[in-house]
């Protein structure tokens, strides 16, 4: 692998929300023109790529997870020409982009899931799993418990079950159908051809399912994504393909495959120990975790990260150990969600300049590739209109994704604030661990003895 196709490996990543980030238009929303003009702020910090959450056409159910378009752009967040400018505008700066690739699922909004539901003869039926009973697959465990009953629904129209491991607005699609191959791989295509730098495949382990397995993790699921590494290997040898698998490190290490699966894999299990070390004033379980962790490919890197998107996920801990996290972290029922925590950074560490700097700190002198949740560089807080509101505390996950008000941002960053010190420290510490390549190197054991 050439240092020009390995660029991943020493990157610094930045996840953008673009409907909560700049509003160009005044409509309430963000926006990709907005996100333009805001493109120097994300220089600035001395990242090297921006990971654009879905930008698809979708009712938003589930913030875009819940694709109906794979080729197109949300109208609120403009149009594929403002797409594609925002494209060469990053790549005027050397910014890389990559973008979600959801391929687990779509909307029951989609076409093809319209068609299936309403005619048992067409070619789209085959694209989602469907049952005439809803205990199969039984040992498979339900993601979403506090929203979701079963992994099965029952569609009136189709008069069956279709399958689904998040929502069940969210039909999964059927992965033993070659011809959902060929889709993904003209999704690829698609965007790759458009000048994207890769993707980021959402909720990979859960592809095939198996009667007598718990549905994740499947040789089949391995089968498909060599399949997906070898297109982009072939054609597009300067990509990244980034695995989000919610697993223990050690069932993550074959998304690696021989460096024929991905190049990253998030690695989940650390993020809620380093908050553990952080309350605790002990770094056992960030030493203990890492251990743990067995050696990757050569060419392949973790990615790790503090913040994200999603709620602080306790699923990789004790009982005794979730419920302590509960208890430090998110005293308040509202501020839990799932098995997790939904809270932003700097209100989870007390909007404290030095608890937010030690907790950068520990993240970019770990091994791997880091990643910055969008807003958390400048103290950005919680909607917390959603946890105060009753009737708004069902949107679930708005909290920890409200949209900046930049006016206000910019006003609070004078010189000597608690913003701008955030700011500046990340940046500092981004060029720090720029200046030393071996922190990006997880085979190397001695960065955590």
């Amino acid at each position: 692998m050439t240092k020009e196709n390995s660029w991943f490996q020493e990157a610094v990543f930045y996840e953008l929300y673009v409907r909560a980030y700049a509003d160009s238009s005044g409509d309430g929303n963000g926006d990709f023109r907005g996100a333009i003009e805001k493109l120097d702020h994300i220089k600035s910090l001395g990242v090297d790529c921006i990971w654009i959450m879905p930008m698809y056409p979708s009712p938003l159910k589930d913030d875009g997870y819940d694709v109906a378009d794979y080729y197109n752009i949300h109208p609120d967040y403009g149009d594929l020409e403002d797409f594609k400018i925002f494209l060469e505008e990053s790549h005027e700066r050397g910014l890389r982009v990559i973008i979600d690739l959801v391929m687990n699922h779509t909307s029951a909004d989609h076409p093809w899931f319209q068609a299936a539901r309403n005619d048992p003869d067409s070619p789209y039926r085959d694209y989602y799993v469907w049952s005439d009973t809803d205990q199969k697959y039984s040992d498979t465990r339900i993601i979403f418990l506090d929203t979701e009953p079963s992994n099965w629904t029952y569609d009136e129209a189709a008069g069956q079950y279709f399958w689904h491991r998040f929502y069940s607005h969210q039909p999964d699609l059927n992965f033993d159908n070659p011809a959902v191959h060929e889709e993904m791989f003209k999704v690829i295509r698609y965007w790759m051809d458009m000048g994207i730098d890769g993707f980021r495949a959402d909720a990979i382990p859960y592809l095939y399912e198996r009667e007598g397995t718990n549905c994740e993790n499947l040789p089949q699921t391995h089968d498909f994504l060599k399949k997906v590494r070898r297109l982009m290997d072939e054609e597009y040898p300067q990509a990244v393909l980034i695995a989000e698998a919610n697993q223990w490190p050690e069932d993550l290490i074959p998304y690696f495959g021989d460096n024929d699966e991905f190049h990253v894999c998030f690695h989940f299990p650390i993020m809620p120990r380093l908050y553990q070390a952080l309350k605790s004033g002990d770094k056992t379980p960030i030493v203990d975790i890492w251990s743990r962790t067995p050696p990757i490919p050569p060419g392949t890197q973790w990615m790790t990260f503090l913040r994200n998107h999603d709620e602080l996920t306790l699923e990789m801990v004790t009982e005794a150990d979730r419920q302590w996290m509960w208890e430090q972290y998110a005293p308040e029922p509202r501020m839990r969600l799932n098995l997790g925590i939904r809270r932003r950074l700097a209100p989870l560490l007390d909007n404290d300049q030095r608890k937010i700097a030690l907790a950068y700190s520990l993240l970019f002198t770990l091994p791997g590739s880091p990643i910055l949740y969008y807003g958390d560089e400048i103290g950005t807080l919680n909607d917390d209109s959603y946890l105060k509101d009753k009737h708004k505390a069902n949107d679930t996950r708005w909290i920890h994704r409200p949209r900046i008000d930049w006016q206000k941002a910019e006003a609070r960053h004078s010189h000597g604030s608690v913003e701008q010190r955030i700011f500046d420290g990340i940046r500092k510490l981004i060029a720090v661990r720029k200046s030393i390549p071996a922190f990006s190197d997880f085979n190397n054991r001695e960065l955590i003895d």
